[in-house]
């Protein structure tokens, strides 16, 4: 399934609220005045580049996965999850109420959607909980009548930096926690966790997602390598352009390279070289 929409135009935005939640991580709200596609059809997983209207730095678009999406009549509300990694992301988390900003997305391929497995797992490692959850919210607004079993492994480096909790227990049946230091949930690492619970799943009516650091994806890679149980990923890189011109965002795919931003960020996990 392609998840990749045509992009005509940049947009505008108008920032609702902008709030860090702990510390080093916001939650922006921005209002975006469309009522047709292009976030008429956004799927989960995909981004958008964002670049503040009016300033000279950052120049290039920071790219931010979609967190959530509420349409209403003037337009929509486009939520993003994000840490402050570097100077442009430390200009974004500045801006307040009513500024402006550049949007251009919804940009690259999103989640495959698999409306007959009857369980989805959902992995995520910090930040990269963000189209973790949307792709949860999805699945619940799909399922209907149908019954679904979600779990969501959800991963930090303490308990004071844990995000999106309160979301993801409304969405899933169950929530399980991880801590890199033991300070809240399961001592480890939360593919550590996943793997305990690995043989509970039926392969044939499961599917697994995840988004994270790099070392937390190999390591769900190394899990999985024997296993027939399908799962896609969502890979952290950094981007300039966002559209696939700039080629900065490359990554080896099965002997060859292909573009985060355009060919992904959604990978088969098998397909991605590890090493």
């Amino acid at each position: 399934m392609n998840n990749m929409l045509h992009i005509n135009s940049m947009m505008s935005g108008k920032i609702i609220f902008n709030r860090e939640i702990v510390k080093d991580h916001f939650l922006m709200s921005l209002k975006v005045s469309s009522t047709e596609p292009p976030f008429k059809e956004a799927s989960p997983g995909q981004f958008v580049m964002l670049r503040v209207k009016g300033r000279k730095f950052p120049f290039l678009g920071r790219p931010f996965s979609i967190y959530s999406i509420y349409q209403d009549d003037g337009g929509f509300t486009v939520e993003f999850l994000y840490r402050v990694v570097g100077k442009g992301t430390h200009v974004i988390s500045r801006l307040k109420p009513d500024e402006e900003m550049y949007v251009l997305g919804p940009l690259g391929r999103g989640f495959d959607i698999f409306p007959d497995r009857s369980c989805v797992i959902l992995v995520a490692g910090g930040i990269g909980i963000a189209p973790i959850s949307f792709l949860g919210g999805h699945y619940r607004r799909c399922a209907a009548d149908k019954p679904l079993k979600t779990i969501c492994y959800a991963g930090a480096q303490s308990a004071n930096l844990l995000i999106g909790l309160d979301k993801m227990e409304e969405i899933c049946s169950d929530v399980k926690i991880s801590t890199d230091d033991g300070s809240r949930g399961y001592h480890g690492l939360v593919t550590d966790l996943f793997k305990d619970d690995l043989n509970s799943y039926s392969y044939s009516d499961s599917i697994i997602y995840a988004c994270g650091p790099p070392a937390m994806l190999k390591g769900l890679a190394d899990i999985l390598k024997d296993q027939s149980i399908p799962c896609q990923v969502s890979v952290e890189e950094r981007m300039a352009c966002g559209v696939g011109a700039c080629l900065g965002c490359a990554i080896s795919i099965k002997s060859e390279y292909k573009r985060v931003c355009k060919d992904g960020p959604v990978f088969d996990i098998r397909e991605i070289d590890w090493e």
